[in-house]
């Protein structure tokens, strides 16, 4: 039996839109499904958080984090997020649905890439990171498992799971928690992560793609992250004599230990891979050789800068080299640099060996000293005193309060912070507030008249929840299935145009169409139609009734149902009714009458219209007491018999 078959999520309705058909993949903090949007029949993915990662703050936040930062992405060449929501206890989001594989299933398959391949891949990548970094968005996670490859060959970036807004230097003690292979120096010592340090991830990559192989490699992440923060990426043409000159400039450039040196970002890299290409196809672009020749490429030139080129090499003014271009050594004279760097960085490997040994090799969290970076506790549902004292206590500064419309939070405890509950930055960093407002008042849409399925859809769509299972009653007047009315949960009548709570509870009152007619025929056939409709059936204490024109035995009547103020209300689906039923002749139950003086029992007698057979010398004695009579009281006798009395 495959995983689909057993996962309990396969063949589920998310916020009765998605419907889940079969799980795609797993990782670490989501599982990846295909599904269909009823709505817009239409496939996509949805990625829905661990179960046991909802109650976490810092990862609900980093998975709503994702939602926002590819909501801010519109590239032909970044996967595209549609929604973001929540059913029951599950965060999910649905995501744009590409079939085909990933580079890491290429790579798996094929081993290593030509570099014309590498170089169409990582154009695609790079146009795509190239729009992220312009929108001011870090990926921080970069790796041949987030390049999606789809069957009609677009290519395109996914997983902005650890993704942040770009600052000078964004701090985070989370950093760790891409990929180790793929990690920058910076990330590795400092947990500082910008644009620059996914372009080191890029270089990472298109080392693999050409080599076929990581650059560097050990039994434990330690040894991996230690390689990366102290040795230089060699050239992958030391590995694959096949790679071009060009393509190992530019390797070199992106994966230089520091970040001055390597591309300002996504769009500067993608700008020299035009030209690398450019110079490949003219054939300019070289073959390994052991002595190679020097490219010159721009780190950050400014508008100013003028560039001169020839054949052979890129010249950048004397003037502009602290701002601009880059040499990449030469082979000899990179190994010379290793060196160098080899001796300067063995203080760094027992720091290094301390902190890893802290978290037990499973993760590298770096911090220390008073300008160390540390996790930002998580405050939300605390009032804004309990907040900033927690806050202040972890030597963080409260940087003022905003109030935000939450629904999951009640009016005036904290919702969030920012930088949000988890990211680790430096101490002293103000730290604001987002104070609860409670749910956002919302415009109510026409739901009265709508067919049930579309006022389901209209609730949805407009931000609120709808109940699982509406009441319905009869009505003789609106077809089965239209909404009669929608109600609040206080069960106040929610009128088009009102506004109510966002994510509350709406609950429809459905037509059952008319009461199925059961007046006049037989009890059996009655009662069936009856539990049919929805009605539980009883029959009353008293449930004969005279009738001269309907038969016995048939349905004279059914008693009304009472609301809680006692007056009647219209039938409902699940209500109790309870029927009386014809004697089918005029029948007449006797008084009782036994017990009473003959004074009293006489007049209720005749009144009754029966006539009476007794002892007239009663007549003369009021006060006796009737002690039986023939029938005796409460049989049903024809109206005007006669009644048998004895004293």
């Amino acid at each position: 039996m495959s995983a689909s078959q057993t996962d309990p999520m396969v063949g589920r309705l998310l916020d009765g839109r998605y419907q889940v058909r079969a799980r795609i993949a797993r990782g670490g903090m989501a599982t990846v499904y295909l599904a269909t949007d009823l709505r817009l029949e239409r496939r996509v993915a949805i990625k829905i958080m661990h179960g046991h990662l909802a109650d976490d703050a810092a990862f609900r936040d980093r998975f709503i984090q994702e939602a926002r930062s590819s909501a801010r992405l519109a590239h032909p060449n970044v996967v595209n997020v549609f929604d973001q929501g929540q059913d029951s206890d599950m965060a999910y989001l649905v995501m744009e649905y590409l079939q085909g594989i990933t580079l890491r299933d290429l790579l798996k398959e094929y081993g290593k890439l030509t570099p014309e391949q590498t170089m169409d891949i990582m154009e695609a990548v790079l146009a795509g990171l190239a729009a992220a970094h312009k929108a001011g968005i870090v990926h921080r996670d970069l790796k041949p498992e987030n390049v999606l490859l789809a069957d009609d060959g677009r290519i395109k970036i996914g997983d902005f799971g650890l993704a942040r807004a770009a600052t000078a230097n964004t701090a985070t003690g989370q950093a760790l928690l891409g990929t180790i292979a793929y990690l920058s120096p910076e990330l590795v010592t400092r947990g500082i992560a910008d644009t620059r340090s996914d372009i080191y991830a890029i270089g990472i990559m298109m080392w693999e793609m050409l080599v076929g192989d990581q650059p560097f490699k050990g039994d434990q992440p330690v040894q991996i992250a230690y390689q990366h923060a102290n040795e230089q990426v060699p050239a992958p043409s030391s590995r694959n004599s096949g790679v071009p000159v060009a393509l190992d400039e530019l390797v070199l450039w992106a994966t230089a230990r520091d970040p001055e040196q390597r591309p300002r970002d996504a769009r500067a890299m993608l700008d020299q891979l035009f030209e690398t290409q450019n110079l490949i196809r003219e054939g300019l672009g070289g073959v390994s050789t052991t002595t190679q020749r020097t490219m010159v490429l721009p780190s950050a030139p400014s508008p100013t800068t003028t560039v001169h080129q020839s054949a052979e090499t890129t010249v950048i003014p004397r003037g502009s080299r602290r701002t601009g271009p880059v040499a990449i050594e030469s082979a000899t004279k990179l190994a010379s640099t290793v060196q160098k760097r080899h001796r300067r960085g063995f203080w760094l490997f027992g720091l290094f060996l301390v902190f890893a040994a802290a978290i037990g090799g499973t993760g590298l969290y770096f911090g220390a000293g008073p300008g160390a970076s540390v996790p930002i506790p998580s405050v939300a549902g605390q009032d804004v005193a309990t907040a900033t004292a927690t806050l202040e206590k972890a030597g963080f500064l409260v940087g003022g309060t905003e109030e935000v419309f939450d629904w999951r939070t009640d009016p005036g405890l904290v919702s969030a912070t920012d930088p949000a509950a988890g990211a680790a930055v430096v101490r002293d960093t103000p730290i604001r507030l987002f104070v609860s407002k409670g749910a956002e008042p919302l415009p109510v849409p026409a739901l009265a008249g709508q067919p049930e399925d579309v006022a389901r859809t209209a609730i949805t769509d407009a931000g609120f929840t709808g109940t699982d299972d509406p009441a319905r009653e009869f009505n003789a007047d609106v077809p089965a299935g239209t909404v009669l009315r929608a109600t609040g949960a206080d069960g106040a009548q929610l009128g088009e145009g009102a506004t109510y709570p966002e994510r509350q509870p709406i609950t429809l009152l459905i037509s059952a169409g008319p009461v199925p007619v059961v007046s006049n025929i037989p009890v059996g056939d009655a009662e069936q139609r009856l539990r049919d409709a929805g009605f539980t059936v009883e029959r009353g204490a008293s449930e004969y009734d005279n009738s001269g024109e309907v038969p016995q035995d048939n349905i004279l009547r059914l008693d009304p149902v009472l609301d809680d103020a006692g007056a009647p209300r219209p039938y409902r689906v699940g209500d109790t009714v309870t029927i009386h039923l014809s004697l089918g002749q005029d029948l007449v139950a006797v008084p009782n009458v036994v017990g009473l003086s003959w004074t009293n029992a006489k007049p209720k007698l005749l009144n009754a219209g029966f006539a009476i057979d007794y002892n007239t010398a009663a007549d003369a004695l009021p006060s006796v007491e009737v002690t039986a009579t023939d029938p005796e009281g409460g049989d049903f006798v024809l109206r005007g018999a006669t009644i048998s009395v004895e004293f």
